[in-house]
């Protein structure tokens, strides 16, 4: 585990126990290594959930993996946090017509803060996670850097940490690919070892989706559809569930070319729409950037989804913008923006939308 693990053998560590395979194999490596650990599944939304995140399963799944490896297994219900720092900010963020995300804040306010702050009041010394990161030492600290299967990387989900935190996290999977976790969990007789993954946001099931669950807690407003030059072409049925980029779900528009959407402005009910060239950006304005050990200049690659593919571009020194070295799509507002050196994290912000 060297690389993704801080701190003496024998501290104390609360692991956060998820009820899937890659929280298992943290849980049993550190046993192994000879950390006194215990186990911790967070309670987060009392909703209904379909995704394999925050269901009753998965705590009975977390369980009985603690059981296996014969520690105590505590359950903390965060259901309030979960809502105020999580929930409340996605529905007001689709209302003001962005892209939010969810998990990272999760992660910022929930997995990492609060569930520190409860290891802190149990004695524990650090925590640990199943997450396929890594963190490694840099000139200013603990920093943290993409896990070796790059096909399951999270550290953009993580990007947010800073030192003080990474100095007490333990990542025992980061060095490990995916399929080496379920083959190392079926060796040890675990009964996560197949378990499929679950899915990003917890809270919105499969069968609603977004529509039924926004539908609930806000008017769903229907908006103007005009094109780049400002002509009105249609209407949408609801502006909160549209977003840059979107093609699909428009409405009958006419003209023949498949159309984009350009921007969403909420406070005019406005939806812009373009072609497929009208999409490409060479700069995407951030907000709330924080570089984790002082300004980068020159070059670095940044990513802009969990999933997606970082691409060459810099950062000015402020952070107030991304300049890509190709004009690439653009990016919604509300999406996080990470910026790597190699694998290694330089900073983080969020895509914002381009100033009139």
């Amino acid at each position: 585990m060297a690389g993704s693990t801080n701190g003496a053998r024998g501290a104390r560590v609360l692991v956060a126990m998820s009820g899937g395979v890659d929280s298992s194999v943290a849980a049993a490596r550190l046993l192994e290594a000879g950390y006194d650990i215990a186990g911790v599944t967070m309670k987060l939304w009392g909703g209904p959930s379909d995704t394999g995140c925050c269901s009753v399963s998965d705590v009975d799944d977390a369980r009985w993996v603690a059981d296996q490896l014969s520690i105590e297994h505590h359950v903390f219900n965060f259901g309030d946090d979960f809502e105020r720092h999580v929930v409340t900010p996605y529905v007001a963020d689709h209302a003001a017509g962005l892209t939010p995300n969810p998990c990272v804040e999760c992660n910022r306010h929930i997995k990492f803060s609060r569930l520190l702050r409860r290891a802190d009041a149990l004695g524990f010394d650090l925590v640990a996670t199943g997450h396929h990161a890594r963190i490694v030492n840099g000139a200013g600290g603990p920093r943290l850097a993409r896990g070796v299967d790059e096909a399951k990387d999270q550290s953009y989900v993580l990007h947010m940490l800073d030192a003080s935190v990474l100095a007490r996290l333990l990542l025992p999977v980061g060095e490990t690919t995916k399929e080496e976790v379920r083959q190392e969990a079926e060796a040890r007789g675990l009964v996560t070892a197949r378990k499929p993954d679950s899915q990003d946001v917890c809270f919105i099931t499969a069968s609603a989706g977004r529509r039924k669950f926004l539908g609930q807690r806000i008017p769903l407003r229907p908006g103007r559809l005009v094109d780049s030059s400002g002509s009105e072409i249609g209407t949408v049925e609801a502006l909160e569930l549209v977003t840059v980029g979107q093609r699909r779900g428009l409405g009958a528009i006419g003209g023949g070319s498949p159309r984009y959407v350009l921007d969403v402005d909420a406070e005019s009910s406005t939806v812009t729409v373009g072609s497929w060239a009208e999409l490409d950006s060479e700069i995407t304005p951030l907000e709330d950037w924080r570089w984790m050990d002082g300004p980068v200049d020159g070059p670095v690659r940044v990513q802009t989804s969990a999933h997606g593919a970082a691409e060459a571009a810099t950062v000015d020194r402020i952070g107030a913008a991304v300049r890509w070295a190709e004009p690439r799509r653009r990016v919604a507002p509300g999406q996080s923006v990470v910026a790597y050196q190699g694998d290694i994290v330089v900073g983080g912000g969020t895509a914002a939308r381009p100033v009139e």
